[in-house]
């Protein structure tokens, strides 16, 4: 437990920070700290309630079901661009804040996606989803969107092309916490 404690002192540092901030603020009666209590923190934590479970219940059977030949074939090293299309595809039909993307990035990772098309789906879930695309063209308007849209996919990918040739021979592991 003591290792524990020492290993995760900067996070439990900023638990206790938050903790006297709130605190502090009902007791002095700080508005600001009053509201980042009540309206911020607890719809941040519904939404990780509501949202985390399920991604891992999904990416679990995706582990389970979704076999390495079929996605080294498809979206692996030498897919070219059928797998870039293939990830923009598949970023663009997710939902969900970013944090959600980044088990789906393990598993694609762990499947044998390239370095080059995990980069692309990354960069593409951030910017071209299909829910975000429907509030942009509301507000925006469609000409504006498929600019963005033509300028930030080229961009996207030639990013992931020099990620990919920066660290093609670097080896990746996973550590556990």
């Amino acid at each position: 437990m003591k290792e524990f404690i020492i290993k995760n002192k900067v996070n439990f540092a900023v638990i206790i920070s938050f903790t006297v901030f709130i605190i502090v603020s009902f007791s002095i009666n700080f508005e600001s700290g009053k509201t980042i209590y009540n309206k911020y923190f607890f719809s941040f934590l519904k939404e990780m309630i509501l949202l985390l479970p399920i991604m891992f219940i999904l990416i679990g059977l995706g582990d389970v079901w979704i076999n390495r030949e079929k996605v080294e074939k498809h979206i692996g090293a030498d897919s070219g661009i059928k797998g870039i299309i293939l990830v923009i595809l598949l970023s663009m039909a997710q939902v969900g804040p970013l944090y959600g993307a980044f088990p789906v990035t393990y598993l694609l990772w762990k499947k044998g996606a390239s370095i080059r098309n995990i980069f692309i789906y990354i960069g593409a879930f951030c910017t071209i989803k299909i829910p975000m695309l429907t509030f942009e063209i509301g507000f925006l308007g469609w000409r504006f969107s498929l600019l963005r849209m033509l300028f930030s996919i080229p961009f996207i990918i030639l990013i992931s092309l020099l990620i990919e040739k920066i660290a093609k021979n670097k080896p990746f592991e996973i550590k556990n916490p």
